[in-house]
């Protein structure tokens, strides 16, 4: 009898997005194609194309499934807001924005935004779509909340071709990092309850995306390389060497987060930045920071972030939003596993766009479903102060500052990144 009230719950959990969407959806035949579609893409399908799930629906062939991704008229962006809304609600407040992108292997020429280009699920150059996507993450959950599918400029300088595929004469070219900036305006406008963003260094790099975050006030931790430069009126130096110049105890132990393991440990090295008089107000609201995260089994396994975080953060609450960024591969990885997110056999941008949208829905319902059963309860791994120094990491209350590398430049009273 337990197993049967699950499937009630279920079965109520999924009428209530069903109901919550229909309203953008003017007739009932899409509307009843359009549970017909997201079903098939809960449903354990072999493979989530349009003649398997017009099979499971029971459908006479997939042309009516086609028709509503290609031909019919409903907005694919008022559904997103759905969606966004939807997960807000329910994993509540103060969660964490995740941007990353991610590939659709694809063959032939003819989709939207299709080209050789480098993608993350083959781990090299392959003829793809991408899209960039945000994630909201926070204790209860995590699900995919925006998306924008990415046109390299092969397409977006052939305007036949661009029509061709449907796609709009108003949309130009734009770079992955403008996308990300374009996604995060709206989740912000929409009021989606964020209080941190992260994202890797292929956006976490850009100027740009990080003073817009802070323009809006918003906390964020973002992977850079290397080689990332941290920039005063005195000179600029890598991010790899202030961490080298930190002392030994600097360092300490955190877990940022649990994963399938179990938490997962690293040593963390974090130092604020003096505050910048051009951009801070006084007194500042925020502190910069850089921050670095080394293995446990391999020193040499290093990885480097800048942060801006309210004034009373701390490393581990640092470290905590550092180590949230694994949850949007965990979205890929289910969305495309289980709700068919990268099976779409659609080639219009239009079609691109309804399918990835339908997929989130559908991964949202689990993801909710997952909140209800069990609230994930993370904790920060506790951590011993590290003691005293006299390098130019200096202690300063509960956590360290930098006023100065000791190599190169001469002393600086103002960093900026």
């Amino acid at each position: 009898m337990e197993g049967l009230g699950e499937v009630a719950c279920w079965a109520g959990e999924l009428q209530s997005v069903f109901v919550r969407v229909a309203g953008r959806f003017g007739r009932a035949d899409l509307r009843w194609r359009m549970r017909d579609y997201v079903r098939g893409l809960l449903a354990p399908v072999g493979r989530k194309n349009g003649w398997q799930l017009a099979e499971y629906a029971g459908h006479r062939d997939p042309a009516g499934l086609q028709h509503l991704l290609n031909g019919a008229r409903w907005d694919a962006d008022a559904v997103r807001d759905d969606v966004r809304a939807y997960v807000a609600e329910h994993l509540g407040p103060g969660g964490v924005l995740i941007i990353d992108d991610t590939g659709f292997i694809k063959k032939g020429t003819t989709s939207a935004g299709v080209s050789r280009q480098y993608t993350g699920p083959s781990g090299k150059i392959d003829n793809c779509q991408i899209g960039v996507f945000a994630a909201y993450a926070t204790a209860r959950g995590r699900a995919l909340v925006d998306r924008e599918l990415y046109l390299p400029k092969c397409w977006t300088k052939d305007r036949e071709r661009c029509r061709a595929a449907k796609i709009p004469d108003e949309r130009g070219f734009a770079t992955k990092g403008e996308l990300a900036r374009s996604v995060v305006r709206r989740c912000l406008a929409a009021d989606l309850p964020a209080s941190w963003v992260t994202a890797d260094e292929a956006y976490g790099q850009d100027w740009s995306f990080r003073r817009m975050l802070e323009q809006h006030g918003l906390g964020y931790v973002v992977a850079v390389p290397k080689s990332q430069q941290i920039k005063s009126l005195a000179g600029a130096w890598r991010i790899d060497q202030l961490i080298d110049e930190g002392p030994a105890d600097a360092w300490q132990t955190l877990s940022c987060g649990d994963g399938a393991k179990g938490p997962r440990v690293y040593d963390w090295a974090a130092a604020k930045l003096p505050v910048n008089l051009v951009f801070d107000p006084d007194p500042p609201t925020h502190h910069r920071w850089i921050l670095a995260r080394r293995s446990l089994s391999d020193a040499s396994d290093l990885a480097y972030y800048l942060a801006y975080a309210p004034v009373d953060a701390d490393v581990s609450e640092l470290a905590r939003v550092a180590g949230s960024r694994w949850a949007v591969e965990e979205c890929f990885q289910a969305a495309k596993n289980e709700c068919g997110l990268d099976e779409y056999e659609v080639r219009r941008y239009v079609g691109w766009y309804r399918h990835i949208t339908l997929a989130m829905l559908a991964h949202a319902f689990l993801a909710v479903l997952a909140a209800q059963a069990q609230d994930a309860e993370k904790g920060d791994a506790e951590a011993t102060p590290p003691a005293l120094s006299r390098s130019p990491w200096q202690r300063s209350g509960a956590c360290w500052t930098l006023s100065s590398p000791t190599q190169g430049p001469t002393r600086t009273r103002e960093f900026t990144h």
